[in-house]
């Protein structure tokens, strides 16, 4: 048996409470049920029994004195002095040798069952099969796409630097809402279960759609003559492009509604995708567009502000 001292790698002023702490760090590391170490037994019992001694304020007076070795046994005294210290039994198992109240620490309140019920919890240290505390969750935010709010698609999510998921987006999923994986947070470092990971939902900016609870808008340039005339345009929407018919005469800011082209809804119906017309003179004016519109000022005057006060 090495020095107790040595195996649970304290110093000799170390301090009743230094002690116990030391004692419990390396009993979670070399529990035999959690442990992979092939000598984690061995390791365990080594451990257990370093803390009979310095765990127990006379035995370790008596160890530090020279009176007692490292496994707890008189040491043969001086010639001349008295014989061994009465009331000894040797053998027994590092839990508690002899009968009860009779071996080593026995009277001086050390109860190993005390230690490994805090270690695991009371029920454990009982029967032998402790409680393993799960592992910790992890939180992450991830960008999601609109297409795939719509779709249901995967999408790509990191977590950590050397770890990335795919994620299924549930249908619809509103944003600021949770996705739980369970089983895929951090592991527990004494072998229980694993955290979960928390997903953060984001809706990903999109160039030219606007999400507005479930409906989606999109400002839709046209023509001066699509604009006056009429037209069937060409509208991308979440799912793909559809035709739209512009009546004659639209002025600019008209909306036009598309029924159930916005976001699903788990529950509820889809939302509506608006289309609101913005009016775009041509990037130059010839001289023959221009005449035209002095033309119209003169002979059709018109005042769309008159509602403006």
């Amino acid at each position: 048996m090495r020095d107790p001292y040595i195996v649970l790698g304290v110093a000799k002023s170390a301090s009743a409470d230094e002690v116990k702490k030391a004692f419990r760090r390396l009993a979670k590391v070399y529990h035999p049920d959690q442990s992979k170490d092939p000598k984690a037994k061995d390791k365990f019992a080594e451990i257990n029994a370093a803390n009979e001694i310095l765990g127990d304020e006379k035995k370790r007076g008596q160890f530090d004195r020279g009176e007692i070795d490292a496994e707890g046994k008189p040491r043969a005294p001086a010639f001349g002095e008295g014989g061994f210290g009465g009331g000894f039994e040797q053998g027994g198992s590092p839990f508690g040798r002899g009968r009860p109240g009779a071996g080593p620490g026995a009277g001086q309140g050390f109860d190993p069952s005390d230690i490994f019920s805090e270690l695991f919890g009371a029920g454990g240290a009982r029967q032998g099969r402790p409680r393993r505390p799960r592992g910790a969750d992890l939180s992450t935010t991830v960008q999601v796409p609109l297409s795939a709010l719509v779709s249901g698609n995967a999408v790509q999510v990191q977590v950590g630097p050397e770890r990335t998921l795919e994620v299924k987006i549930p249908l619809g999923i509103e944003e600021g809402k949770q996705i739980r994986l369970k089983g895929q947070g951090e592991p527990s470092p004494l072998g229980g279960e694993p955290g979960d990971l928390l997903i953060t939902v984001k809706y990903a900016a999109h160039p030219y759609f606007k999400v507005e609870g479930r409906d989606v808008r999109l400002d839709l340039p046209v023509t001066l003559y699509e604009a006056a005339l009429g037209a069937k345009l060409s509208v991308p929407t979440l799912t793909g492009r559809v035709e739209l018919n512009l009546p004659p005469n639209s002025n600019g800011g008209k909306v036009l509604r598309l029924r159930g082209k916005g976001l699903p809804s788990g529950k509820d119906q889809a939302g509506d995708f608006f289309v609101t017309v913005r009016t775009v003179m041509p990037d130059q004016l010839d001289a023959e567009f221009e005449a035209l519109m002095h033309k119209w000022q003169e002979s059709k005057p018109y005042y769309p502000r008159k509602n403006i006060a």
